[in-house]
């Protein structure tokens, strides 16, 4: 698709159709960058997103397995 690089105030932008926009799941943010000669748009997506899925909490190692016994393990006495 061609469209044309269009005058805003001391800046240049174009138009994105909405089909496109909501293809991408582009809403009110996007995040911008260079790859090369091309410019990249992208939509910002939260911090961290999908960084905790697949945890398996059985699969958790136990820390504290296979350390010695600490001398005053007992009871305190206060």
């Amino acid at each position: 698709m061609r469209t044309a690089v269009r005058k805003i105030g001391n800046s240049r932008g174009v138009l994105i159709p909405a089909a496109l926009l909501t293809e991408c799941g582009i809403t009110n943010e996007v995040e911008l960058r260079l790859d090369g000669t091309r410019i990249v748009i992208e939509p910002v997506k939260p911090a961290r997103e999908g960084w905790f899925d697949g945890y398996r909490a059985e699969a958790d190692a136990d820390a504290w397995e296979g350390l010695p016994a600490d001398a005053d393990s007992g009871e305190w006495e206060w």
